[in-house]
């Protein structure tokens, strides 16, 4: 089993929650309460599109392609809820 590194952009919404979207993966879509959970729901949205695209022959973008075959350093800020 092969990991890869799936951009994402993340947005607060007016209503409240979070909204999660790829620019490389299209159709990966994510609404949450938390940034946590939306990245959690992210992270499946992602998976099951990309075993779609296998299960059906359809190709991988080619940056999703290029990243399973290499590694990639990441840098990414995580939330940690503070009360002050």
């Amino acid at each position: 089993m092969s990991e890869c590194l799936i951009p994402i952009t993340i947005k607060p919404l007016e209503e409240g929650g979070y909204l999660a979207t790829s620019s490389v993966l299209q159709g990966l879509i994510a609404q949450g309460r938390t940034i946590s959970e939306t990245l959690e729901i992210a992270e499946d949205v992602a998976r099951k599109i990309i075993e779609s695209c296998i299960e059906h022959g359809d190709p991988l973008p080619a940056k999703i392609t290029s990243a399973i075959n290499k590694k990639v350093k990441v840098e990414a800020q995580i939330p940690v809820p503070v009360e002050l």
